[in-house]
């Protein structure tokens, strides 16, 4: 098979698309961000990486603390204009019509349109050359009632949560097993075998 080497770029894709908020109740921002992920579970850590020419990049050097939002298909519209319009120019709350809440643990407020608010302290930052990154233990999480199903665990495929793919927006598309399935089906397959080869034995 042909292949065609490239210089090295960023080719991790699909990523998830996150609105994150900065600041303190009286100055906070909204910044869109693909570059978010897990690092550690226990702790619970994330990291973020935002450019330090970003008017959020101030704030998060100033308060250290941040909220990742996570966003809709619903969101989409407003996730967008977050990404490419500056809070040094326009309140993107307003501008959006998004609802800004007291968060439990950090200064900077939630999008309470977000079916999930994770609240996050920063505890090391690293840069990198075109970014920075913010490493934060995650403090709280906040999850919108109506997307919890009948056992209480988040429903994913209801919020319709939203990834970025150089360039574009998807939904979450069909599922295609859950954690630890392949195992699992042959784990079942095995004991089906058994419980076959042993009706054998009792005939």
């Amino acid at each position: 098979m042909a292949r065609k080497i490239w210089k090295p770029g960023n080719m991790l894709y699909p990523v998830p698309a996150v609105m994150v908020t900065v600041g303190d109740s009286n100055i906070n921002n909204i910044i869109t961000i693909a570059w978010a992920g897990t690092v550690n579970s226990d702790p619970a850590m994330v990291s973020i990486s935002v450019r330090k020419s970003r008017y959020s990049h101030g704030l998060l050097m100033k308060h250290k603390e941040f909220v990742i939002n996570l966003v809709t298909k619903k969101l989409a519209y407003a996730m967008d204009y977050c990404g490419v319009k500056s809070g040094r120019d326009v309140d993107k709350f307003k501008e959006m019509k998004l609802t800004r809440g007291k968060a439990s643990a950090v200064s900077a407020p939630i999008i309470e349109e977000s079916p999930v608010n994770i609240e996050c302290k920063v505890k090391d930052v690293i840069s990198l050359g075109s970014h920075d990154m913010f490493l934060a233990e995650v403090v709280a999480v906040s999850v919108d009632e109506k997307y919890l199903d009948e056992k209480g665990s988040f429903d994913l495929e209801a919020a319709n949560l939203i990834a970025y793919s150089h360039g574009k927006y998807y939904t979450l598309g069909e599922k295609v097993g859950k954690f630890g399935y392949s195992v699992r089906k042959k784990q079942t397959n095995k004991k089906y075998t058994r419980q076959k080869n042993k009706t054998k034995k009792d005939k």
